[in-house]
């Protein structure tokens, strides 16, 4: 075992003994080390000398005779000078990998909002013509939500003659229940609301809630769009569709604004 060693293999033991392997690399070595004496003798011999081996990877001009020899427990001549320039390679590739890093996620940061201009920007030309706003505008106001309304053909719609409040139920089947979006007319703010279903059993599920703000959702005369947009908003229910007896708008005071039948 004292003949001239692999290279991959036996000459990690000097990065073993300072501890800079990551996880894989000082797994492959242990088990390296467990059928190999020459290893195992270097590891004894590199034993309390990690401090000095450590700073003398950081120091420049590393790797020379004059150096290893300056210490008090060494092994041979030879062995320290390639294990001082192993350390110091090793940390210079470390940092190598650690700069690509950093320069990878600065150019995703820096990519990111560009990618986000091209895909809302529409219009298509450089020219200052409104029509890439208004695209933008337009996909803006698009919610998920809304998104899923507008493709789903089975709704059911109500409104309560004392609260004035209008409810369409856009609803579709799922391997898991049901997936609903809600939309809401004439609901004012602020207050607190749940969208409940109720089964045919007589059972209760909360499928989604929501903060409704100052200015409300719907209004028709509102002096702002923002008034005047509906609200729409997901839910998902365990019942399957013809499980479902009615859906029920809620406040957290527990006032019904609308009910819709399923």
């Amino acid at each position: 075992m004292q003949g001239s060693p692999a290279p991959n293999e036996h000459e990690t033991v000097g990065a073993y003994a300072l501890g800079i392997l990551d996880d894989a690399e000082a797994t492959a070595f242990e088990a390296h080390l467990a059928t190999c004496e020459w290893c195992a003798q270097q590891l004894d011999e590199l034993a309390g000398m990690e401090p000095m081996m450590a700073a003398l990877a950081d120091l420049p001009g590393t790797g020379t005779p004059a150096i290893a020899e300056s210490l008090t427990a060494k092994p041979s001549p030879r062995l320290s000078e390639k294990l001082v320039d192993e350390v110091a390679e090793r940390r210079a590739s470390k940092r190598r990998r650690n700069f690509y890093l950093v320069g990878t996620a600065a150019a995703l940061i820096i990519g990111g909002p560009f990618a986000a201009v091209a895909t809302t920007g529409g219009g298509g030309g450089g020219g200052d013509d409104g029509g890439g706003r208004r695209a933008e505008a337009s996909q803006q106001a698009a919610s998920p939500a809304e998104s899923a309304f507008a493709a789903m053909p089975d709704r059911v719609t109500a409104t309560d003659p004392s609260t004035q409040v209008s409810a369409t139920v856009a609803l579709e089947k799922k391997a898991w229940g049901t997936e609903t979006v809600l939309e809401l007319k004439n609901l004012k703010g602020p207050q607190k609301c749940s969208l409940i279903a109720v089964g045919k059993n007589g059972e209760r599920e909360t499928l989604t809630s929501w903060t409704v703000p100052d200015w409300g959702y719907g209004i028709p005369d509102a002096t702002t769009e923002k008034a005047k947009k509906p609200l729409y908003v997901h839910g998902g229910a365990a019942f399957e569709p013809n499980q479902i007896s009615h859906f029920e708008v809620m406040t957290f005071d527990g006032k019904r604004l609308v009910e819709v039948d399923a």
